[in-house]
């Protein structure tokens, strides 16, 4: 089986790097994980303080689309963390490819082993 995987990518405001992630730990996770979506990996770049990623997956392109539109659209985002998370980007971008299964699971283990941040 193939899961849809979004890997979004944000170069954040200089120095922001450290309030960007506290806000996705105590905020943003917590509600993701509510609304259902599969998070497989999150965190700051080993590169840059100030750049950070979201890997997310996805049955299908219509699952990622209506998924997306009922977290964004929500109450508890919008009226969330929503506005401060996004003053603390400079920008974003996504790249969605298709992975097997077991190359999702493989990219949730390597990164929980190398951060020791759980997705789920």
């Amino acid at each position: 089986m193939h899961r849809l995987v979004e890997i979004r990518s944000y170069k954040l405001k200089s120095g922001s790097g450290a309030r960007f992630h506290d806000l996705v730990i105590t905020q943003s996770m917590p509600l993701l994980r509510a609304y259902g979506t599969e998070v497989v990996a999150f965190g700051p770049s080993a590169h840059d303080g100030d750049a950070y990623l979201l890997i997310r997956a996805y049955d299908n392109l219509e699952d990622r689309r209506s998924s997306q539109e009922t977290f964004y659209s929500s109450e508890a985002w919008r009226s969330g963390p929503r506005q401060a998370i996004i003053e603390l980007i400079d920008a974003d971008w996504n790249i969605v490819v298709w992975l097997t299964r077991d190359a999702v699971d493989a990219i949730r283990k390597s990164w929980i082993a190398s951060t020791g941040m759980s997705t789920g």
